[in-house]
């Protein structure tokens, strides 16, 4: 027991402890609740000043059925997976066959495919081919071969034209007959045909004639003109040496009983056309329904 002053004293620090106690509170780690606000404050600031999209939280991965935090990969991935792996496989197959097939023409095979059933014929061919075994010298005999029948064809085509031409272009040098009536000379001269007496339409290069009316009517066996026996006969022109056959379609009403009257193109392989009008000699190919006076 001490003095009345000391119990006043002592009594007076025991109730001020417990505010001095609460004003201040010691952190376990050792900052005072200022330090800990300060700090709180600091860290605000830092995630105001990052970027808008830092504070999105980013996807977890779900876990797997054993709880072991690793992504769990769907059945629809991985058919998703396998069916790419597939088209990338036939999209491969697809090329190589392309360039093996490409590589077979290029090199000069004939390899048709044993499912076309003409395989083993092509090789059989191919065997029997020269240079078998020799791809660049047989593809190159191949060329040769291919050029050569091309340049055939050409020369047969020209050939035939030309024999064509040659028949319908030019006079030829025939003698006249004499066992069919003739022959006669008369007066040759041109027109230009269309739709002649005998009902044949023709052009300036036709081989055509028209005999006198004088003939074509004696001949004539009938009102139609068409039926008469001189229609498409054949008889042939001479002169200077140069002869051209030519047939019967039309009538001619200005000639006398000799005189032919031809087409232009007729006309300018016996004579100059300028000419217009000079003599000739012709005699019948086939037997006359008529007898004319030479």
């Amino acid at each position: 027991m001490g003095s009345p002053e000391e119990d006043t004293l002592r009594s007076s620090d025991s109730a001020q402890s417990p505010s001095s106690a609460s004003a201040t509170t010691v952190n376990p780690n050792g900052f005072d609740e200022k330090d800990l606000v300060r700090s709180q404050q600091q860290q605000q600031l830092k995630q105001q000043r990052q970027h808008p999209l830092a504070a999105i939280p980013k996807r977890k991965p779900v876990a797997g059925a054993g709880g072991s935090g690793a992504p769990v990969v769907t059945s629809t991935a991985v058919a998703h997976d396998a069916s790419l792996e597939e088209a990338g496989i036939a999209h491969a197959a697809a090329t190589s066959k392309m360039t093996s097939r490409w590589s077979q023409w290029s090199s000069g095979g004939f390899n048709l495919g044993s499912r076309s059933g003409l395989g083993k014929y092509s090789r059989k061919i191919e065997s029997k081919l020269p240079f078998a075994h020799d791809r660049r010298k047989r593809r190159f005999f191949l060329i040769g071969v291919g050029a050569g029948i091309v340049i055939l064809i050409a020369l047969i085509i020209g050939l035939a034209v030309g024999l064509i031409v040659g028949k319908k272009g030019t006079a030829s040098n025939l003698p006249l007959p004499t066992n069919h009536g003739g022959p006669y000379t008369g007066d040759l001269t041109y027109y230009n045909p269309a739709l002649g007496s005998c009902g044949i339409t023709s052009t300036d290069s036709d081989n055509i004639c028209a005999v006198s009316h004088l003939v074509f009517d004696v001949a004539s066996r009938g009102s139609d003109p068409n039926q008469n026996p001189l229609c498409g006969m054949k008889l042939r022109l001479r002169r200077d040496g140069r002869s051209v056959d030519v047939t019967v379609v039309d009538r001619c009403v200005g000639c006398k009983a000799t005189d032919i009257d031809v087409s232009p193109g007729v006309f300018a392989k016996l004579a100059n056309i300028d000419q217009g009008r000079v003599l000739v000699q012709w005699a019948w190919l086939e037997d006359a329904p008529v007898a004319i006076p030479a």
